[in-house]
């Protein structure tokens, strides 16, 4: 059986550092990678990743739907909207070009599978700035982003409650899973086929961490945590259950909606 294909983007920086010592100062630059855990866990698996970088997303993103449609699901993770509105001829040449935030949606309706991850730059991030509410996108999700920065850092740990545990997805984990250290907060929709498969407690009240839906034929998800550290810490990636719970969230996604 051929394997199911993946499209992540997003999960990579660059972090500039200036230093100085006494008199002299110098700068450097460093290049870093988010989504190592999951490419480890799905080395032989029914899925194949196609992983895009934070960088190459404005200019390689696809443009028409036909493109799309390649992939049985797009993970949108740790990548703020303007990354994709704004195609190199357009920021630097004033020309028009696909809406893909649009595409993305209509993508979903006709069946593909959509899911957003957690993180600085994910749903609205950190000041706001990742922007996908009142999107075409947010549209398409099984959640709503709130309209400024949404993040929620436990650094003393916040350990998700499974609602429905003979989920899919969550089926066969273990009952208390290990602790996240943030996330963004968002809220889950109620329209039908919209599902809260797992939430983690604050003193504010309870916070959707895994949350399912459809889009016309397509199915959707939004895990509101991260895919690696530092909300997801290191404890939480050599967790038995990681990888289990990324393969059974991806089999789920890749199915068909209701």
């Amino acid at each position: 059986m051929p394997k199911k294909k993946l499209l992540l983007v997003g999960e990579s920086w660059v972090s500039t550092s200036h230093h100085v010592k006494g008199w002299d100062a110098f700068s450097s630059m460093t290049f870093h990678l988010g989504a190592e855990p999951l490419v480890e866990a799905l080395k032989d698996s029914p899925f194949e990743l196609t992983y895009m970088k934070a960088h190459d997303a404005a200019k390689d993103f696809p443009l028409a739907l036909d493109d799309l449609r390649h992939y049985d699901a797009i993970l949108l993770s740790d990548i703020g909207s303007n990354t994709l509105l704004l195609h190199p001829d357009v920021w630097l040449n004033g020309k028009t070009v696909p809406n893909r935030l649009k595409l993305i949606r209509e993508y979903a309706a006709q069946g593909g599978g959509l899911m957003m991850i957690g993180g600085y730059f994910s749903f609205q991030g950190i000041d706001g700035k990742a922007r996908w509410h009142k999107t075409a996108v947010e549209a398409a999700l099984p959640v709503t982003c709130l309209p400024y920065d949404d993040r929620y850092e436990a650094p003393e740990g916040i350990t998700a409650e499974i609602l429905r545990p003979g989920h899919p997805i969550v089926a066969g984990l273990d009952e208390k899973w290990p602790a996240l250290l943030g996330m963004n907060e968002v809220v889950a929709k109620t329209d039908p086929g919209v599902e809260v498969i797992a939430q983690v407690q604050t003193d504010n009240g309870p916070l959707p961490l895994l949350v399912v839906g459809n889009h016309g034929r397509g199915r959707t998800l939004a895990w509101t945590s991260d895919i690696g550290p530092h909300w997801l810490p290191g404890s939480f990636v050599a967790w038995h259950g990681y990888r289990k719970l990324w393969l059974q969230a991806f089999s789920w996604l890749t199915r068909s909606g209701d």
